[in-house]
């Protein structure tokens, strides 16, 4: 071969390459954006598990604040939806019935769900404490710093037909479903039954100090096809915070404007 066709040839072989590693650099940087971009939505929508404090004798004062709260209020302890006779039945818990439809929880948020369960039945107890305060009555602080989007509880009690509880005076209920027909509608009662979620308090909604309380949020979710309540942390909570939540998150129903 000639020295011009040799030069010839290396050059082809050269822009060969240039174009092969060209195409391999988009194709990358493309799969690159796409990769930083599923990663930001998981990110921007997953649950934090909470996380427990690491002295066992911290985790035991903090049960034992909640304890002599539930004894207080002739209350069990349950971390459970529970269904009983004479109530709804199991079966009426389906979040199909949900008027407009409810937001499903992802497949890793029942993940993160079922480690803070599982966690809460080893001992492994959210850093919370229950206070008595002689304006609210029983409050809920932080007991250790609490990260933005961490759950903080499931609302748990007896689930019963709203149209049964239109005259109970539990001040403590939680909407389940709102259903299209408003016979199959359900409620949380946590008055023989419940957990901690029944002692955080609410926000006034009538007064922009009120609202600057909030710092967590009660949001229902589909989960396998079932209604459930869970309570998530709306911003960073210091230690020491007192944790509210929006009552009228929902309906607008409860009047709040005594609330301190």
């Amino acid at each position: 071969l000639s020295q011009r066709k040799i030069i010839d040839f290396f050059r082809i072989q050269k822009c060969k390459k240039d174009d092969i590693k060209m195409k391999c650099r988009s194709l990358q940087d493309s799969r690159k954006r796409r990769r930083r971009s599923l990663v930001y939505q998981k990110k921007r929508r997953r649950l934090l598990p909470f996380i427990p404090s690491a002295d066992p004798a911290q985790r035991l004062k903090q049960m034992g604040t909640l304890a002599s709260a539930l004894t207080a209020l002739h209350m069990e302890f349950s971390d459970d939806l529970t269904y009983l006779p004479g109530m709804a039945p199991h079966s009426a818990n389906q979040a199909k019935f949900e008027q407009g439809g409810m937001q499903v929880l992802s497949k890793e948020d029942i993940e993160t769900l079922e480690q803070c369960r599982a966690m809460c039945k080893r001992g492994e107890c959210p850093p919370l404490l229950v206070v008595f305060d002689s304006c609210e009555g029983y409050t809920v602080e932080a007991d250790d710093q609490i990260k933005d989007l961490t759950i903080i509880a499931e609302y748990s009690g007896d689930v019963d037909y709203i149209k049964n509880r239109e005259h109970d005076d539990c001040d403590s209920m939680m909407t389940l479903l709102l259903a299209r027909d408003p016979s199959k509608s359900l409620v949380i009662c946590p008055d023989k039954r419940g957990n901690i979620a029944r002692f955080i308090n609410g926000i006034n909604n009538h007064t922009s100090d009120g609202k600057k309380k909030q710092n967590c949020k009660c949001v229902r979710y589909s989960v396998n096809g079932e209604c459930r309540v869970i309570l998530v942390a709306t911003r960073d909570i210091a230690k020491g915070e007192k944790l509210y939540y929006d009552y009228n998150g929902y309906e607008h129903e409860y009047p709040t404007q005594h609330f301190v």
